[in-house]
């Protein structure tokens, strides 16, 4: 080899030993790009992606570097999960960075949420080992603070669900009676105003006409001809069962003396093919489908009349078993049952709640406004009633409302166990559990707790704290909440955040907190003001809150705060 070659073979060598003997040199911060930045609050994570580009002739050879990212705030710092990457000469199975070219390399970060990293940077530390050797390069900050907008997501202030009661001060009962008349005659025998039906009808009328809480709301009389014979005569006859019918119930009011009886209204059918066609669907005649076919090949009544009359045997059938059914007259009384009076109830569970049926106190429950009456009620109807769902879940929710959440989780679980599938214990034991962020299980309440009064509102904080922001707008709806607003304004649908917002009927600190993150994020300085202002007005604690948010960063806040 001459002179010349063997120069450059030894140099090339150097070159190598030198790639792989010497250390890796500092990281450099603009080396790293951080999205989201600032990070942001997603769910209850707070996740990001940083990337790394690493310049050339940078990565030695033989080095492998572990790089941990840490939150750091107030004193305090929290790491997420490390990552590895090395050089070409290293063996393993981590990313490899070239010397020669350097390389690209992703680092996923994830923190679970604190409230204190409002205020907070991002650090990336450096641990290399390199053959025998293991150093520490100096640490990197790469992104400064959390939004933490999401984190305003609060299942503390959804509705839980209340499960309803049943009064009804106005309950309409009908009772009825047949008159049946003989083919082709429309005089009442004797015998058919004495059945059990006649005469139970005539007892619950006049039994209402002397009632403080009956009202005889109206008396209808309907009578019928059955479908043979002619459509002329058919009429006739119908029309004087109808008044043959009228005349007698006319006489029995003047006779029990009833006089405020509300409409007395009278009809006829001539030919009643309707009830012919169900009373032939629900008998054994053989050949049913046949008459049934019949009836729905014809629409003309005298040729249906016809064509069945030509079955001769089928015929004979029918006015043995279904045409008597079809002559007769139906009186109806529609009478409503009136309850107790708003004031009675409540009189009454004052001086003596046993003698109030549970869906009149849990009733009486809805007549105020007031958590603690309320609570004391459903305490009353759960010691009344301890066998009704209904009492444990409402006084759970009453205990949910001001923060008890160890007692109204008994009092759901209670009511759970004595109504294994009631959908209103499901979707309260969903909501501590979100609250307990304990999402797993709070699905499995909400999957089993369909028909329950607010359940979308349930779902909806559900996925936002699940962090899938566009879920959850679909799952709140048109609700006109803090936490539906703040699912719009995650998903950048300010306009309906704004309307949402404005159509909340008691808005509290956080309603004109979150306008006030509108304002910001807008660019109205004067909408984030004026609620700004409002909010700390109602709640001092928004003022500490504003200050280390982000989302007020570009801001002046001294005129909202002062």
């Amino acid at each position: 080899m001459n002179r010349k070659l063997c120069f450059i073979a030894i140099l090339g060598a150097a070159v190598a030993l030198s790639s792989c003997s010497k250390k890796i040199g500092q990281f450099k911060s603009d080396y790293f790009s951080v999205n989201p930045n600032p990070l942001e609050v997603v769910g209850e994570k707070v996740p990001a992606t940083v990337t790394g580009r690493v310049p050339q002739k940078f990565f030695v050879k033989n080095a492998e570097v572990t790089v941990t990212p840490y939150l750091v705030f107030n004193g305090t710092e929290v790491a997420s999960q490390p990552y590895r990457f090395q050089g070409e000469k290293v063996r393993g199975n981590n990313p490899v960075v070239s010397y020669e070219n350097g390389g690209t390399v992703t680092i996923p970060v994830s923190y679970g949420f604190e409230p204190a990293m409002a205020q907070s940077e991002l650090e990336l530390a450096f641990t290399v080992n390199q053959g025998k050797k293991q150093y520490v390069l100096p640490r990197v900050k790469v992104a400064n603070g959390v939004i933490a907008t999401a984190a305003l997501a609060s299942a503390a202030s959804v509705e839980p669900a209340i499960a309803p009661d049943k009064f009804q001060r106005i309950i309409n009962e009908k009772y009825s009676a047949d008159i049946m008349f003989l083919i082709n005659q429309a005089n009442i025998r004797a015998g058919e105003l004495k059945t059990d039906a006649m005469e139970e009808l005539n007892k619950e009328i006049r039994s209402t006409a002397s009632a403080p809480n009956r009202e005889l709301k109206e008396i209808n009389i309907n009578s019928y001809a059955s479908p043979d014979g002619s459509m002329e005569f058919n009429e006739k006859l119908a029309l004087q069962r109808e008044i043959n019918t009228t005349d007698y119930v006319n006489s029995q009011l003047k006779k029990d003396k009833i006089t405020e009886f509300g409409d007395l209204t009278a009809n006829f059918t001539a030919e009643d093919w309707v009830g012919f066609q169900e009373l032939v669907s629900k008998s054994n005649i053989q050949d049913k489908d046949l008459i049934l076919s019949v009836l729905s090949m014809y629409k003309d009544p005298q040729q249906r009349e016809r064509e069945i009359r030509n079955l001769a045997n089928v015929f004979e059938q029918l006015a043995d078993q279904i045409l008597p059914q079809l002559r007769y007259s139906r009186i109806t009384a529609s009478i409503d049952v009136i309850g107790k009076s708003d004031a009675e109830i409540q009189a009454l569970y004052k001086s003596n709640p046993k003698a109030l049926s549970i869906d009149e106190i849990l009733y009486c429950a809805t007549l105020t406004d007031n958590n603690d009456e309320r609570m004391a009620i459903y305490d009353t109807a759960a010691r009344i009633y301890p066998n009704d769902y209904r009492t444990w879940n409402n006084l759970g929710v009453t205990q949910y409302i001001v923060g008890d959440y160890d007692a109204a989780k008994a009092n759901f679980q209670k009511a759970l166990s004595l109504n294994p599938n009631g959908a209103d214990p499901k979707m309260n034991l969903g909501l501590l559990c979100v609250l307990d962020k304990n999402l797993t299980k709070a699905n499995e309440y909400f999957g089993g707790a369909a028909g329950a009064n607010g359940l979308n509102d349930a779902l909806g904080i559900y996925y936002l704290k699940m962090g899938d922001n566009a879920a959850a707008v679909r799952a709140f709806g048109n609700s006109k909440t803090n936490n539906a607003a703040l699912a719009q304004i995650l998903t950048k649908d300010y306009s309906k955040a704004k309307s949402t917002l404005a159509a909340i009927n008691r808005p509290n600190a956080t309603t004109y907190y979150l306008m006030a993150i509108l304002g910001a994020r807008t660019n109205n300085e004067s909408m984030l003001t004026t609620n700004l202002r409002q909010a700390v007005r109602l709640d001092k604690d928004m003022a500490k809150l504003a200050a280390e948010d982000l989302e007020f960063a570009n801001f002046n806040l001294s005129k909202a705060l002062k």
